[in-house]
């Protein structure tokens, strides 16, 4: 069973100089509302460039470990952040550093300027932060938590 989806881009990633920002469209503006009382939120967005037919039928890769391959075995896109997957959809956790109208200031992001955003949703430690996780080996290097 085959089932097709409409996503609808919200917004776009912006990158000038030293500044990052994701701007809501003004249709979404009001979605915005009390997002200004988190600190971080989970931005996902439309791997550009990566949506042809090849890349959505690649099942397997070598993960990426610190943006090298090392010695990285072979695994099912699930098993990896690759781009090249089924549904080209990235995801990263962003600090909000300010929100001025539609624009969410951010400190840094992995997609490019231009990226379609197609959702934003806010972190919540006890839902998004999970303690005790086993991971492969070759991520050894990811283990670590990520400090502000």
């Amino acid at each position: 069973m085959e089932e097709n989806f409409e996503l609808v881009t919200i917004g776009i990633v912006r990158k000038e100089e030293e500044k990052t920002w994701i701007e809501i469209f003004k249709e979404y503006e009001k979605a915005l509302l009390k997002l200004d009382e988190f600190s971080h939120i989970i931005t996902l967005w439309w791997v550009t460039g990566r949506d042809t037919e090849e890349d959505r039928k690649n099942l397997q890769s070598h993960p990426k470990v610190s943006g090298k391959v090392k010695d990285a075995p072979l695994c099912g896109v699930f098993a990896t952040r690759s781009p090249a997957r089924p549904n080209p959809i990235g995801l990263t956790t962003v600090k909000i550093l300010s929100i001025t109208k539609n624009r969410i200031y951010i400190d840094k992001t992995d997609a490019f300027d231009n990226t379609p955003i197609i959702d934003i949703k806010p972190y919540i430690p006890k839902s998004d932060c999970i303690m005790n996780v086993t991971i492969p080996d070759f991520f050894d290097i990811l283990r670590e938590r990520r400090e502000e």
